[in-house]
């Protein structure tokens, strides 16, 4: 019993779990649901909590998020595929911090090591609402790394669900309402978040770029020796 209670036998379990997770999605294809649509008869609210619950397992299992944020949008039309893709989100979330937290965060914060990591994780530790408010709203940040750094981290659940609950709202909308308005590209809707994507990407990609950029030279600058002008001879 104490052997499966290994921080590395819990982390080898969770590699598993989540390997075994995209397995199934593969297999099963839940995006067929997509094109087929839902069973006649079945009313908007189960729909869109069915669709949530499949949302946040196909999320934990690494499915893009912006392809089941168009889905989204194509079934239920903006309102209903806003509150089903949000609710789907923060589930997802949830299932990724806690398997994380369980699972995983014994094993890895040892593991927490350099000045980048350590500052990342002190953030996450001590602000964890405003570092994972911007972390959801800042489109270049994998959803699923969010999740399981923030796990990894001494990050709390209620500022973890709330700031992804509240961060992840406008990118959402924006695939949402341009998967909902699909199938007309030229209407203002289509054509407005279709550009608030565009230019929420490149702004991302800049800002990473700058990021990068700043790291590559600090790290050359620190390899750089120090030459002085003193002299070591008679």
């Amino acid at each position: 019993m104490s052997l499966l209670l290994a921080p590395w036998i819990r982390l080898s379990l969770l590699v598993l779990l989540l390997a075994a997770a995209g397995v199934c999605v593969l297999l099963f294809e839940p995006q067929r649901l997509l094109s087929e649509g839902w069973p006649p008869g079945l009313p908007v609210g189960t729909a869109v909590l069915l669709f949530a619950g499949g949302y946040g397992l196909c999320t934990a299992a690494f499915v893009p998020r912006p392809l089941l944020n168009l889905g989204a949008g194509a079934v239920f039309g903006a309102q209903f595929g806003l509150v089903a893709a949000v609710g789907g989100t923060v589930l997802g979330a949830g299932l990724a911090f806690g398997l994380g937290r369980i699972m995983g965060q014994d094993a890895l914060r040892p593991l927490v090591r350099g000045r980048w990591l350590q500052a990342a994780d002190g953030q996450l530790s001590r602000h964890g609402f405003r570092s994972m408010l911007a972390v959801r709203i800042f489109p270049g940040v994998p959803f699923a790394a969010a999740n399981y750094c923030a796990a990894v981290s001494r990050c709390g659940w209620l500022p973890f669900l709330v700031a992804t609950a509240i961060g992840t709202v406008p990118n959402t909308a924006a695939y949402v309402i341009a998967g909902g308005n699909a199938s007309s590209p030229t209407s203002p809707a289509f054509l407005a978040s279709f550009g608030f994507i565009a230019v929420s990407g490149l702004l991302a990609s800049a800002v990473a770029w700058r990021k990068r950029h700043r790291l590559t030279g600090g790290i050359s600058a620190q390899a750089t020796p120090v030459v002085n002008g003193a002299t070591n001879g008679p």
